[in-house]
């Protein structure tokens, strides 16, 4: 998994940062809403010619290597 990384890339000048696919202008987070939503992965090729079904699975395996990290979510508390 971690060869479909290089895929992603960041750069400062290019969506303020945000970790894009290589070669374009398409964000791990557009892609990660996008499959959410409930679009499936042939909807969002045909949307979004220039992406591969390896970039976004490479896009997936970003995610879940980001969410790795040592980070402490909140639990939030719902009483009945």
């Amino acid at each position: 998994m971690a060869s479909q990384i290089p895929f992603v890339v960041s750069d400062p000048a290019i969506m303020m940062g945000k970790p894009t696919i290589a070669g374009t202008r398409i964000t791990v987070e557009l892609i990660l809403e996008k499959l959410a939503a409930g679009e499936t992965v042939e909807e969002i090729l045909e949307a979004h010619p220039r992406l591969t079904r390896e970039a976004i699975q490479a896009a997936l395996a970003f995610a879940a290597e980001a969410l790795r990290a040592d980070v402490i979510y909140p639990f939030v508390e719902t009483t009945p």
